[in-house]
């Protein structure tokens, strides 16, 4: 297994400037995943870790070789795509094996790791099977053992979940998972989806427009997320943010307010603000409330999604604005109806203020 190291990393096409000096160290055994909206670069940086792009800049070190100038075939990585990329005609076996024929490896050879690769995805039953005979999720496992078997230093996923539907996802995140476990090995997994980030990753690289927003274990950008932009993508449902005015400071808290808010204090650490400041608060809606007594924010309901262990409702605010809390197990809400939430200041964030991240971003 190895390190691996992108200093300054860049890449043009023409004019246009895709990736923009992107710094990343992956440690040994590591699960690192890139995680951004679409046309953020992350497949792009895949690529070109995979040697499947040209690097127009930087420095790429996979262990302690300098690979920018290297084929594929000599940087030890293998890639899993998102398409299975698995050939019809062949068994899984054959499948499996296809690296091996043609790097001339012999049948006991072949043989041996097919087994080995086929034990660790549970799939021995299916190796005498073509590709037509399988699911999506069985032709899933098929494209990762073609990549085990060939013992690389470092395994490329670029989104290799998202032809398959919800429940296969969850499956195949878990097999995933599991599979960086028992073979410790360095991996970077390409996703837009945030919940594969939050599940999977030691470490998370938050990529916009080819530049890195944030990189931090998951709990950490979720808890500490550096801007408006990764606070917005991290979490389901969506951070909330309001539209406030810092009135008071006191050492690292800072008190604001605004129309549909009462005076609450929350931590500055984003700072420094300055009094008669406007800025943004962000509301995590685990972390909204229901108020028996007086609230922090009254408003109407406009909409409710009941989801068993949680019921997430749509407020309406009397500015306008529309306020997501996702509130303890299956209550009922009638649309239309006044409800009144509040929250904790500790675990509120505070930005400085600047053009909102679009909803649905991810």
């Amino acid at each position: 297994m190895a390190k691996i190291s992108l200093q300054n990393i860049k890449k043009s096409y023409g004019n246009v400037d895709v990736i923009k000096g992107v710094d990343i160290d992956i440690e040994d055994g590591e699960f690192c995943v890139f995680v951004g909206p679409s046309g953020c670069g992350k497949s792009t940086l895949l690529r070109m870790i995979a040697g499947l792009e040209d690097i127009s800049a930087g420095e790429l070190v996979i262990g302690d070789t300098r690979v920018n100038d290297l084929p594929p075939s000599q940087r030890g990585v293998a890639m899993v795509f998102q398409s299975y990329a698995i050939f019809p005609h062949m068994t899984v076996r054959e499948n499996v094996a296809f690296g091996l024929t043609i790097a001339g490896a012999s049948k006991a050879e072949k043989d041996a790791k097919v087994a080995e690769a086929a034990r660790i995805l549970q799939m021995e039953h299916l190796l005498d099977r073509r590709p037509s005979q399988l699911s999506g999720g069985q032709r899933q496992r098929v494209a990762i053992g073609r990549a085990i078997v060939r013992k690389p230093q470092v395994f490329l996923f670029d989104e290799p979940l998202s032809n398959l539907d919800a429940a296969l996802r969850m499956d195949m995140r878990m097999e995933i998972g599991k599979l960086h476990q028992q073979l410790g090995a360095t991996m970077i997994y390409v996703t837009h989806d945030q919940v594969e980030a939050m599940t999977l990753a030691d470490k998370i690289v938050v990529l916009k427009d080819g530049k890195v927003m944030q990189i931090g274990a998951p709990m950490d950008l979720y808890h500490n997320p550096a801007n408006l932009f990764v606070a917005g993508f991290l979490g389901a449902p969506s951070m909330n943010f309001l539209n406030v005015e810092v009135v008071g400071l006191e050492g690292d808290l800072a008190e604001v307010s605004s129309p549909v808010l009462g005076k609450v204090s929350v931590s500055a650490k984003r700072g420094p603000f300055a009094v008669g400041e406007a800025a943004i608060l962000g509301l995590r809606p685990q972390y909204i409330t229901l108020e028996s007594g007086k609230a922090l924010m009254k408003g109407k309901v406009a909409l409710t999604e009941r989801l068993g262990a949680e019921t997430v409702v749509d407020i309406g605010l009397g500015d306008g604005t529309s306020l997501i809390a996702a509130l303890p197990q299956d209550a009922v809400y009638t649309v239309g109806s006044d409800i009144a939430v509040g929250f904790d200041g500790d675990k509120a964030h505070l930005f400085k203020a600047e053009a909102l991240p679009e909803k649905g971003a991810h």
